[in-house]
C-alpha cells in the first residue's frame, strides 16, 4: 500500500514539473490543477498535512482561473493585410519561425504567388494569422493558419473559421484545402471539420 502512495506522489510530482513547461497559460493550469490535486491526495494519505494543505490550496487557486478563462468574454476580429509583404507581417512571421516549421514544415510566403493574409486579433493582439491563396474558382488553398503558443486553444480557431466563412462565401468560395504531414496538425484539422483525402492522406479538404 505504501509503494502506492509513493507513486501516487511521484505521479503529482511529476504533472506540477509538466505544467510549469507549458508555454499556453491554458494548459499550465489545468495540468498544474491535476499535478497538485495529486500531490494533495497523496500528502493527505500518508499524513503530510502541511503537504495537503499547501496543494489543496494550490488546486482551489488553478480550478477560480480556470472558471474565470472560461466565463471570461473574448472579443476576436480580423484584420486583413492589404500588403502581403508588409513589415509588420513579416517580422510576426520571422519571431514565430520556428514554432511555424513544426506544424508547417512546408511553408515558404515566399512562394506563394497571390497570398491572402489575416491576422486574428484578440482583445486586439495578434494571436495568429492566416495565409491562403485562389486555387480554383471555387476553392482556396491554406498554407498557414497559425495561432501564438499564448492563444493555442479552440476559441482563436472557431471563430476564424465562422468569420472566414462569410468573407469567402461572397466571393464564390465553396471549398477549403490543405496539406499536412504533421500529426498534431492533422488531428487539429480534422476537429476542425476537415476530411482527409483517401488517396493522399496528406490533403484535407473542408466545405466552407
Amino acid at each position: 500500500m505504501n509503494d502506492i502512495y509513493l507513486y501516487i506522489g511521484y505521479a503529482g510530482s511529476v504533472l506540477v514539473a509538466v505544467s510549469l513547461m507549458m508555454k499556453n497559460i491554458l494548459r499550465l493550469r489545468t495540468i498544474n490543477l491535476v499535478g497538485a490535486a495529486t500531490f494533495a491526495l497523496y500528502g493527505y494519505l500518508v499524513g503530510a498535512y502541511p503537504v495537503f494543505f499547501l496543494n489543496g490550496f494550490i488546486t482551489l487557486v488553478d480550478v477560480y482561473y480556470l472558471v474565470g478563462m472560461w466565463r471570461e468574454k473574448e472579443h476576436f476580429s480580423l484584420m486583413p493585410v492589404l500588403d502581403p509583404s508588409h513589415r509588420y507581417l513579416n517580422k510576426f512571421l520571422e519571431f514565430y519561425a520556428e514554432d511555424i516549421r513544426e506544424y508547417f514544415p512546408d511553408f515558404n510566403k515566399g512562394s506563394i504567388n497571390e497570398p491572402v493574409c489575416f491576422f486574428v486579433l484578440r482583445n486586439l493582439i495578434p494571436a495568429g494569422v492566416l495565409i491562403y491563396e485562389k486555387t480554383k474558382e471555387d476553392t482556396v488553398f491554406m498554407h498557414l493558419d497559425y495561432a501564438i503558443p499564448d492563444y493555442r486553444d479552440f476559441k482563436n480557431a472557431r471563430f476564424l473559421y465562422s468569420a472566414e466563412q462569410k468573407h469567402l462565401m461572397e466571393q464564390g468560395i465553396k471549398y477549403l484545402e490543405t496539406r499536412s504531414n504533421v500529426q498534431k496538425h492533422s488531428k487539429y484539422l480534422l476537429n476542425m471539420g476537415f476530411v482527409q483525402d483517401t488517396s493522399d492522406k496528406n490533403l484535407f479538404r473542408r466545405n466552407v
